[in-house]
């Protein structure tokens, strides 16, 4: 697990912001993307809390990474079905986002308070790297700062094949949710 996260951090770091900007750098190795399909048969939801993300504060730059198989679902025959049939997550095994906060500057860190922001960038999935603009809340309480975002997603945006057997069992777009908990980044 410790090796997981610290793989994560690097491909951050190695593709990210300059370490230049650590002062106003937030991070969480522990944020949570979830997903959810409703389906004709049984909705589909599943959880990642292995997210590292990193914010910038200053720049606006955002970016988020994760390991594909680390979504947990309610049933063990679901999760292997999503690794192996869906998201081939041995031949794509990592999903990442990198984009821009716009207009950063209105939001005070400072004080606490409720942000709704606009995110743009590109989306990383499934081989797939697709731009995309959404809209999310940055939450500043008592010193603290949280990010949580809601979209949906076209499975077939992404080369993600539904198998015709199951094709009316699950829905061609998905609901995502992003929560990350940051804690201010440390200085070199």
């Amino acid at each position: 697990m410790k090796k997981t996260i610290y793989f994560m951090v690097l491909c951050l770091s190695a593709h990210g912001i300059p370490r230049s900007c650590f002062a106003q750098e937030y991070l969480t190795k522990n944020g949570r993307v979830s997903f959810f399909s409703k389906a004709t048969l049984e909705n589909i939801t599943a959880d990642n809390n292995q997210v590292v993300s990193l914010l910038n504060t200053q720049t606006g730059d955002f970016k988020f990474y994760l390991l594909v198989n680390a979504f947990h679902f309610p049933k063990a025959m679901m999760e292997q079905h999503f690794n192996s049939d869906y998201m081939e997550s041995d031949k794509y095994s990592s999903s990442a986002f990198k984009g821009t906060i716009a207009e950063i500057n209105k939001i005070d860190i400072t004080k606490d308070g409720s942000y709704n922001v606009s995110v743009s960038g590109s989306l990383e999935l499934h081989g797939v790297t697709k731009t995309m603009t959404t809209t999310g809340t940055i939450i500043i309480k008592n010193g603290k700062l949280s990010a949580i975002s809601v979209f949906k997603i076209l499975l077939k945006d992404f080369n993600i094949k539904i198998p015709s057997v199951v094709i009316n069992n699950i829905s061609e777009q998905i609901e995502i949710t992003v929560n990350c908990q940051y804690e201010k980044r440390a200085t070199n």
